[in-house]
């Protein structure tokens, strides 16, 4: 009877999790089969709400100035996006927020709204530097890349919802056996991180230089970023992102698609 209960739910999870990869299967903006399993209204709801929140709690920049400067460049590289880039994606508007702080990061959230620390602005010391960063935020958005990773969270919870039916009763080494399966499943996720920032590395690379932002500043970015950590990061298979050297080249490899749409008279140009 046991034995029966627990064939019908293993199979009810089998039955789930090929229903949704087959409606959940997508393509993103470069080409890569992806899963896609919540709605762009969804996505945008809870980029909204996580965006208004964090407006609330964080310090935002008072420098004039620096504030203009990243308007400027969100505005060039969000105004040459069109219907066929934003493809399913849903935008309520775009924004974006200087907020005080020395982390040389940035991030853009479904919804449309993004937001830059001031650290960056060390980093980035020019505003094609500066594009190469908020382009390839924006390039995370387009790609859905954080549906997809929330995607790939509940087909995983699936699985090892079903790993944990067919293992039966619990025993240390089952235990273990289900803990190695998720360290092996948080490095899988790792390198699909990875594959994310390339992704943006390469949508980025081409809104920049479509907004009139010289993309060969991209390169000197990462070359700026690589000073400033002093080399100290975790081994790439560790991290989350590509090492800064991998990165550089990927970038160099892509760039004949982005010059060759490069517009030095764009947007961008005007951006001081």
């Amino acid at each position: 009877m046991l034995a029966s209960l627990s064939g019908r739910r293993s199979g009810l999870f089998v039955l789930c999790l090929v229903t949704a990869l087959l409606l959940g299967c997508a393509t993103s903006p470069t080409g890569r089969r992806t899963l896609i399993l919540r709605s762009g209204p969804e996505m945008a709801a809870m980029g909204v709400a996580a965006f208004t929140q964090m407006r609330g709690e964080l310090p935002r920049s008072t420098n004039a100035s620096q504030r203009a400067l990243v308007q400027c460049v969100a505005d060039a590289i969000t105004g040459v996006l069109t219907p066929q880039d934003l493809g399913v994606v849903v935008v309520e508007s775009w924004e974006v927020e200087l907020f005080e702080g020395d982390s040389a990061n940035a991030f853009a959230l479904p919804g449309g709204k993004m937001g830059v620390y001031t650290g960056l602005l060390n980093v980035a010391r020019s505003p094609s530097q500066l594009a190469a960063v908020m382009g390839h935020e924006v390039g995370h958005v387009l790609a859905r890349h954080g549906n997809e990773r929330m995607s790939g969270q509940m087909v995983t919870q699936m699985g090892m919802g079903a790993l944990t039916i067919l293992a039966g009763e619990s025993s240390p080494e089952q235990q273990q056996l289900l803990a190695l399966l998720g360290v092996g499943t948080e490095l899988g996720l790792k390198k699909f991180s990875r594959t994310h920032e390339s992704e943006a590395d390469r949508i980025g690379l081409v809104l920049m230089a479509r907004a009139g932002f010289d993309p060969t500043e991209a390169v000197v970015l990462w070359q700026n970023m690589s000073a400033s950590s002093g080399g100290a990061a975790p081994p790439e298979f560790m991290s989350t992102h590509p090492s800064n050297v991998t990165r550089i080249a990927d970038l160099r490899a892509s760039m004949p698609a982005a010059l060759a749409v490069y517009r030095p008279s764009g947007p961008g140009s005007r951006c001081r």
